[in-house]
């Protein structure tokens, strides 16, 4: 759900930039950053790839669950912890001007989660260290420094962790306290379908209000860039019919084939007159596409909860 975090955080903070003064370049370039810094804590799924190994290649169901099995082992604890964010997103300012000061800073927080948890969770916390400082460097160059930085950094890592909350384990909050703040996924229905669908519009919320950010931002307008073929997202009301209701823990037919559907925004559209294809732009794709799978997610619900399974 990395997207969906990414976009959150862009979304946020570059219409938060646009409303405070600064300029849509600017504002641009604050979301932009802190969205990047919303991602980096999910390098902690680098571990799953060890789920990859000695698996059935020819079996998509097998990859994936020993992929999101494997990832269970570090995914969700230090890298989403509140308590952490703080003195790494200061780390993280300081690295693009204090090189050493902020390599000391990070190194004796790899340190600290070694005493703590041991090598596995270091060398993820240490990967996450050099995720953030990529990400610091690039915006540095794009003229967010200093307190912006620290503040885009901030935004980014602390916000991570609650969109977390719908989905799988819950994130270890105040790792290393050892205090539990939730312990188990905060559920949205007791109905584990309905539970899934609404953590599946969760996450199309945070994209759209990215996509709807960088739409103003840049000057577009939705009504310019979404196309009919979105309509063909109704159709998928369905595959109520041919696939079993899915849950947190059996959701990939339902994942895959839903973010499927988007792919109609990248289909090039016919110009009979010239008996060409034009490839639609890429705003266009992507609010074309989006509302293809939004309108696909709003017809299974539908079909779904009107018993049509």
């Amino acid at each position: 759900m990395f997207v969906g975090h990414a976009m959150f955080a862009f979304g946020v903070v570059a219409l938060a930039a646009a409303r405070f003064g600064a300029s849509r370049e600017r504002a641009l370039a604050l979301g932009v950053a802190a969205g990047l810094f919303a991602a980096v804590p999910d390098v902690d799924m680098a571990y799953a790839l060890v789920g990859l190994v000695a698996v059935d290649p020819t079996s998509p169901m097998a990859v994936a669950q020993s992929f999101w099995g494997a990832s269970t082992v570090v995914h969700r604890a230090v890298t989403h912890s509140l308590v952490v964010a703080v003195p790494a997103a200061a780390a993280f300012a300081l690295a693009p001007t204090h090189r050493r000061i902020a390599a000391a800073a990070l190194a004796a927080l790899v340190g600290v989660v070694a005493a703590f948890s041991g090598p596995l969770p270091a060398v993820i916390v240490g990967l996450f260290a050099a995720g953030g400082w990529l990400v610091a460097r690039a915006a540095h160059a794009y003229r967010v420094r200093g307190t912006s930085l620290f503040a885009v950094a901030l935004v980014g890592l602390l916000s991570h962790p609650f969109g977390d909350l719908f989905t799988g384990e819950p994130p270890e909050l105040l790792y290393p306290l050892g205090v539990t703040v939730f312990d188990g996924r905060v559920a949205l229905s007791a109905d584990p379908t309905l539970h899934l669908l609404g953590a599946f519009g969760v996450e199309l919320f945070a994209i759209w209000l990215g996509v709807a950010a960088a739409l103003w931002l840049t000057g577009h307008h939705f009504t310019d860039h979404v196309n009919s073929r979105a309509a063909f997202g109704a159709a998928y009301a369905l595959a109520v019919l041919v696939l079993p209701p899915p849950t947190m823990d059996a959701s990939y037919h339902f994942v895959f084939s839903v973010v499927a559907v988007g792919f109609v925004g990248v289909v090039p559209a016919p110009k009979f007159r010239q008996r060409s294809l034009t490839l639609p732009s890429l705003p266009t794709a992507v609010v074309t596409g989006l509302a293809a799978v939004t309108l696909a997610g709003l017809a299974y619900g539908v079909a779904y909860t009107t018993g049509l399974a």
